[in-house]
């Protein structure tokens, strides 16, 4: 009987993990397309904002996310930003491009409908080389991504871009 009831509790366990591969691939795969929007950006955490206008392609597989795109601020102004994400069930890791200090690395997990992350720098960024980064599913056709980091002068945590996009 206990060897029954283990049997069924690793079957279980395996339709369970089957389950939540699904909900990961349908999730990732809901990011899929070319999108564009608007958003902000800081340079540093007591920087101005910048207002920005940026593109995406997004590419999606059952186990990974890839964010390509441009971002535009102050008329000449324009940067790539990139994210290659791979997902083990809800647990994420991969590269970010578009910080000036080199890419960055990633780590976090999905929580509903948003992929937490957190930021090892290349280098120091705002007194150190941690931050957070949320990419956010937005309804059926949006997503905004959000980049946190603590001001090093008062210790609150400042939002340095928000960017809202829609598939174009």
């Amino acid at each position: 009987m206990r060897a029954f009831a283990q049997l069924a509790l690793a079957g279980g366990l395996s339709i369970a993990a089957g389950v939540a591969h699904a909900d990961e691939a349908q999730f990732l795969n809901s990011f899929k397309g070319n999108f564009s929007g608007k958003g902000i950006v800081k340079v540093t955490t007591d920087a101005p904002t910048v207002n920005v206008s940026c593109t995406f392609k997004s590419n999606a597989t059952s186990t990974s996310l890839s964010l390509d795109g441009n971002c535009r601020g102050l008329v000449v102004v324009t940067r790539a930003i990139s994210a290659d994400l791979k997902a083990r069930g809800a647990k994420y890791s991969g590269t970010y491009v578009g910080s000036r200090t080199g890419p960055a690395q990633l780590n976090g997990s999905r929580s509903g409908n948003a992929i937490n992350l957190g930021i090892r720098w290349a280098k120091d960024v705002n007194g150190d080389r941690a931050a957070q980064m949320r990419v956010e599913k937005r309804g059926a056709n949006g997503m905004r991504l959000t980049v946190i980091d603590t001001d090093p002068k008062t210790g609150k945590s400042v939002v340095t871009s928000r960017i809202d996009l829609q598939r174009s």
